[in-house]
């Protein structure tokens, strides 16, 4: 479902403009990575979608990186009842920790571009 328009609130544009402004640390360093279709297709940050609004997102290949601070460890049914929305319209997600993003950056692209690579088949 390449470049499939998916609704969001409107209100949310405003908030992912602010979030786009001040990326956390782990956003910044993935970001840095993943820009400007340096792994062969283009994301953008903090992409509302629906209620929610994602971390990065690739319109061509319906894939969402969603990076989990330690915030995340008490938001776990919020954040699987949110993957499950998104999901239903046939977006994929990958998540990491920041943890990850910090001290496995290079398995994390890995990880990444060997999905961007399956889905590109």
């Amino acid at each position: 479902m390449r470049n499939k328009i998916i609704p969001y609130r409107d209100d949310l544009k405003q908030k992912a403009r602010a979030l786009r402004k001040n990326p956390t640390e782990a956003e910044a360093l993935l970001w840095d990575k993943i820009r400007r279709k340096s792994l062969g297709v283009e994301f953008h940050r903090q992409v509302p979608i629906l209620d929610y609004i994602v971390d990065f997102y690739c319109h061509e290949i319906g894939l969402v990186i969603e990076l989990d601070g330690t915030s995340h460890k008490s938001k776990f049914w919020e954040d699987a009842k949110r993957q499950g929305r998104i999901e239903s319209y046939g977006v994929h997600f990958l998540r990491f920790s920041n943890l990850e993003v910090y001290s496995e950056i290079k398995s994390v692209i890995a990880s990444i571009q060997e999905f961007i690579d399956a889905a590109l088949k």
